[in-house]
């Protein structure tokens, strides 16, 4: 299968720190690579009706929900772009990761083991020095992947606060351009771990 990434632009701020880094490391994609770009705020989602033991469960066929559910499907790769919100992943990317439990029980597109053995990245700007704030961010993406199924790549963490910042980051900036290079791990919870 053709590697295809979808980025997932998770900020309410249009152009910002953690879109910078994200396009920095998706220009060291190869050009045979395709990609596709859908910013959240842009393509919003309503809020997530949980539908679980209902039996009604339809694909959707147009609209933000049925774009989002074609390009993750269609996706190789997913990268949430997500600056660091409350030390978590922002409103917009927690209510796209609320689809997926619905899309979990469509028929027709057995969603699962669609995107087991495919890849999920994270991109974030954070204003802390210190990294491990991002814990909660970063444990969200990891056992999401683990819970799918699928590898993850984790984190590409950057500095900034005001727009641009993220662009004086140079070690974020060095980071960015070997990101996308690595072999992605199988994806594990903390308690499987060795």
């Amino acid at each position: 299968m053709t590697r295809r990434f979808l980025f997932v632009l998770g900020s309410s701020r249009s152009d910002g720190n953690t879109e910078l880094l994200a396009r920095t490391a998706a220009e060291q994609l190869p050009a045979d690579v395709e990609q596709q770009w859908i910013d959240l705020s842009a393509h919003p989602l309503p809020d997530f009706e949980d539908l679980r033991h209902d039996s009604d469960h339809v694909r959707p066929t147009e609209g933000n929900v049925a774009l989002l559910l074609d390009a993750t499907l269609a996706a190789t790769d997913i990268v949430i772009a997500s600056p660091l919100y409350w030390y978590s992943v922002s409103a917009h990317v927690k209510r796209y990761l609320d689809y997926w439990s619905g899309w979990l029980r469509t028929p027709g597109i057995d969603f699962k083991a669609t995107l087991a053995g495919r890849t999920l990245w994270g991109v974030t700007a954070l204003a802390h020095e210190e990294t491990e704030v991002a814990d909660p961010l970063i444990g969200t993406l990891g056992n999401s992947a683990a819970y799918m199924g699928m590898r993850f790549g984790g984190v590409l963490l950057g500095n900034g606060s005001k727009p641009g910042d993220v662009l004086k980051d140079t070690e974020a900036l060095t980071r960015a351009k070997t990101f996308f290079a690595q072999r992605a791990p199988l994806a594990r919870f903390p308690y499987e771990a060795a």
